[in-house]
Parts: structure tokens; C-alpha cells; sequence
């Protein structure tokens, strides 16, 4: 995100994309625009735990990469399925065969184990692989709960249905999206659009001028006007969500939904009514 030019964010399309994201990847959209963690990511990604966790991450992530490439290991993140070696398997035991998973895969060493997520059809899916464990080795798996809010038994759900969508020969039909987004991925995609204008120092005006054209700004933006009170709010949601809110996001993720799922990450109806 370095070296963008000052208008980098006026064309609406570059942020389509975030009207089909969930709640984690939503909260990486934020975490990225911070200058302090594009800092940090330049001086210590060759230390990643020891910086990374202040932001609620395992391990650094490139701010470089939105969310459509990054992976960011969050601490508070969702349940996550551990696969183990069988030590006594059945001889139908399934076996874990890392490259017939289908979908992208990328796999980080945190440390204690290794990392593996698997992107394929709008879905991402996270497991950790314990070290006894390899390719072609009959496997089992157990949960693992993160530490944002929600009852066990759907997260079990969500942990059973993410095993069955990266193992199943099945896997991964494609996501079917809302032909109309919602007013929240709306407000997702706008606040984006008007946070990235005020780091490269566009005023209130020029947000109002981008988001909404130059006949409504003619014909509403006063001092005390619904328009600039609109334009403020937004910014300032933006910023708060910038500076650490995004962290609630994590805890936005729908059960048994995907990644890129239509009613991903309602905000709150205080969110919305600006």
C-alpha cells in the first residue's frame, strides 16, 4: 500500500470486492490501512510473534495483500480444526493427502505446529496439523475453539462441515452471491472507500465529492448539513475501526457460511444509521 497516487481510491469498482467479505477478512481490510502495522510489518517481520500479537495476530501478515490473498492468523479468530496421525486406524481410516485438497493452500509454521489454509469456491478453511503428522498418514481430527464469543455446539458444526468441504471429493461449489448487496457490506465498502481518502489526505469535501458526485455535494453539503454529518461518521467509523474496532469483527463470522457469504458481517444498526 506504499507509493499509491493521491487518487488511488476514487474508482468505486476497486472496492467491489468487499461486499463479499466476512467479518475476519473485513477486520484484515481495516488492520492493513494502519500506518503503525505497515511499520511494523517493515521492521519485525523477520520476529513475526513477538510484534504480530499487539494486533491480535499469530504471525505478521503483508499489508501489501487484501484480503482476496492474505491469510492473517488471527489470535481471537474461529474455531479451527486440529488433524492428528491416526495411531490406530481403521483399515477405511481416510488418509490426509495435503495436494489432492482442492482450492489454494498455503502453509505457515507458527512456532508449535504447522498452519494450513485452504481457499477454494468464496470459502476459507483453517486447520492445524500436528507435528507427528504427514502426507498420506490415516488422520483424525478435534476442535479448537478461539476465544470469540459464541456457544460451542454451532462452532462444532462449523468444524465438521469445514473438514467435510476440504476433504470431500465434493468440495467446493460455488458461492452463490445477493445479485443486490445489503446495507451492510454497502457500508463496509464505502467506509473503505472513505478511509483510504483520508490517509491520502483528501478533506470531507473531496470524500463527499468521490462517494456521492458533484450535483449532490452541490446541492447539500452546508456546515450543518446531513451530507457532511453522513461524510463524518463515516470517516470516523473508518478510523475507529482502523485504530483496534476491527478486532469485533472477528466475531462477526457466520455460522456455516463461507468467506465470501452474501450476509456476511451485519453491522450493528447503531452502524448503519448515519
Amino acid at each position: 500500500m506504499a507509493s499509491l497516487p493521491s487518487d488511488h481510491w476514487h474508482p468505486a469498482a476497486v472496492y467491489l470486492y468487499a461486499l463479499h467479505l466476512d467479518g475476519p477478512a473485513l477486520a484484515w481490510e481495516y488492520l492493513r490501512r494502519h500506518p503503525d502495522y505497515r511499520l511494523d510489518w517493515h521492521r519485525h517481520r523477520g520476529q513475526p510473534r513477538e510484534s504480530a500479537q499487539r494486533w491480535g495476530l499469530r504471525l505478521l501478515e503483508d499489508p501489501g495483500r487484501d484480503a482476496r490473498d492474505a491469510l492473517p492468523d488471527w489470535l481471537a479468530g474461529p474455531a479451527i480444526a486440529q488433524i492428528h496421525r491416526d495411531v490406530d486406524p481403521l483399515p477405511s481410516a481416510p488418509q490426509f493427502e495435503l495436494w489432492t485438497l482442492p482450492g489454494h493452500k498455503e502453509l505457515r509454521q507458527d512456532g508449535s505446529c504447522l498452519r494450513l489454509a485452504v481457499r477454494t469456491a468464496g470459502r476459507e478453511v483453517r486447520l492445524r496439523l500436528a507435528p507427528e503428522l504427514w502426507d498420506g498418514m490415516p488422520y483424525i481430527s478435534t476442535a479448537s475453539v478461539g476465544r470469540a464469543n459464541g456457544s460451542q455446539r454451532p462452532r462444532a458444526r462449523v468444524l465438521v462441515d469445514d473438514l467435510a468441504f476440504v476433504v470431500s471429493p465434493e468440495a467446493g461449489a460455488p458461492a452463490i452471491a445477493s445479485d443486490r448487496p445489503g446495507p451492510g457490506p454497502l457500508l463496509e465498502m464505502h467506509t473503505l472507500q472513505a478511509l483510504d481518502g483520508t490517509l491520502a489526505g483528501a478533506s470531507l469535501r473531496e470524500v463527499a465529492l468521490v462517494l456521492h458526485g458533484e450535483d449532490a455535494v452541490a446541492a447539500g453539503w452546508h456546515a450543518d448539513g446531513d451530507l457532511r454529518a453522513q461524510v463524518r461518521r463515516l470517516v470516523r467509523r473508518g478510523q475507529s475501526l482502523m485504530q483496534g474496532r476491527y478486532l469485533r469483527l472477528l466475531q462477526n463470522r457466520p455460522f456455516e457460511q463461507g468467506r465470501s457469504a452474501s450476509m456476511s458481517n451485519v453491522p450493528a444498526q447503531d452502524d448503519l444509521h448515519f
